[in-house]
């Protein structure tokens, strides 16, 4: 397994950061990476939707985590030809208010177990560039939830 996260302060109130966030259809907007998303089946806790990534592939996604307006999560798995079923990733956005400055604290985590030990060194050799991503992400996602 492997594990990296990001957080930062996006001056907005964690309802219009949670109305961003939730919504498929937004993540290519904030997530980096995201080239294209829909909603296949289902709302909330149990929803299915397409991810397409930037460099062609697609991932079908399930929401297993869902606590209105304060967590949402997903665990892909690839879909296609070659695509190995023990691979998955989850990613997690959670939201808490930020009682001193006002606005929301987010944080994005991403959870890998690759497919194998080959997958998993060179899923560690780029961990510098998940991290980017993520904060990409966040500067993204800050701008989009103060323009509401």
């Amino acid at each position: 397994m492997i594990l990296v996260e990001r957080s930062a302060h996006v001056a907005a109130p964690v309802e219009m950061v949670w109305d961003v966030v939730q919504r498929a259809e937004q993540l290519p907007a904030w997530l980096a990476g995201v080239r294209a998303a829909e909603v296949l089946s289902g709302e909330g806790f149990g929803r299915r939707q397409l991810v397409q990534a930037g460099r062609g592939s697609a991932h079908e996604a399930e929401v297993i985590a869902y606590q209105e307006p304060t967590l949402i999560g997903w665990r892909e798995r690839a879909k296609g030809a070659g695509a190995r079923a023990e691979a998955r990733t989850e990613i997690y956005v959670q939201l808490t208010p930020d009682e001193e400055e006002g606005g929301t604290i987010v944080r994005l985590i991403v959870v890998r177990w690759p497919a194998g030990p080959v997958k998993a060194a060179m899923l560690r050799l780029g961990l510098r560039r998940v991290g980017a991503d993520l904060e990409d992400s966040l500067a993204r996602l800050t701008d989009l939830a103060a323009v509401g």
